[in-house]
């Protein structure tokens, strides 16, 4: 499923296709004179990935990972064997911050204490750094820590487009949950406000879950930001 409607992305295109019963938002971002893409947070459904990814005929560069939890990066282990059987060479797992590496090898726990099949822990080819630039698909995505709802948690923003993959950050009139022995609530509103508000009123935010907004729409009207 494709979003029915997307920013401007400078040249680039994106579907998001729900995976997991979480209903979390596997982003395909892709070039379509190249074919070449990227999967951002494929959780599970692995099938329904490969099946959306074979429809648009693309190749997948690499796959990135905004935070360790089970929906977000449950599939990513699976989805880059498929690949690699199907397209050769390597498809490296780039990210997250490596404070979230205790989540991604307790996966296949989550998973079963939820009763949940086909996720698997990932072990990544390489985890990322707040501040540092991504080259992805003729672009330079700029990572950056926003902790709070996991220790590890990042969001890849495209300066170039005015957009971010934020995960579990940042919703439409919401934030991330941060009950969890490791979570941080007022760390979390602080990251937001030091990291994402200054991206500008006017970039948009593709959340792990739910529709896009914009800064500028959630520095209004997100109750939790003010």
């Amino acid at each position: 499923m494709s979003l029915s409607s997307t920013p401007d992305l400078a040249g680039l295109e994106l579907a998001v296709v729900p995976v997991t019963a979480f209903g979390q938002n596997c982003s395909i971002l892709w070039d379509p004179a190249t074919r070449h893409a990227v999967v951002v947070d494929p959780g599970g459904d692995v099938p329904v990935l490969l099946h959306a990814l074979a429809a648009r005929d693309l190749t997948v560069d690499c796959i990135l990972l905004t935070h360790g939890h089970l929906d977000h990066a449950g599939g990513a282990d699976a989805l880059r064997n498929e690949l690699v059987r199907l397209q050769g060479g390597t498809v490296p797992i780039i990210g997250p911050d490596e404070r979230d590496a205790f989540l991604l090898s307790d996966i296949a726990a989550q998973a079963a204490r939820y009763g949940l099949t086909g996720m698997g822990n990932v072990t990544v080819d390489r985890y990322v750094t707040d501040g540092e630039s991504l080259p992805v698909l003729g672009r330079s995505l700029a990572v950056l820590h926003v902790p709070g709802h996991t220790p590890g948690h990042v969001v890849f923003h495209d300066p170039k487009a005015g957009f971010a993959f934020v995960g579990d950050t940042l919703f439409r009139g919401s934030v991330g949950r941060t009950d969890f022995p490791y979570g941080n609530g007022p760390q979390l509103i602080q990251a937001i406000t030091d990291r994402l508000l200054p991206l500008g009123d006017a970039v948009t935010i593709l959340p792990g879950h739910g529709d896009m907004t914009t800064i500028g729409a959630e520095r209004r009207s997100n109750p939790f930001l003010r």
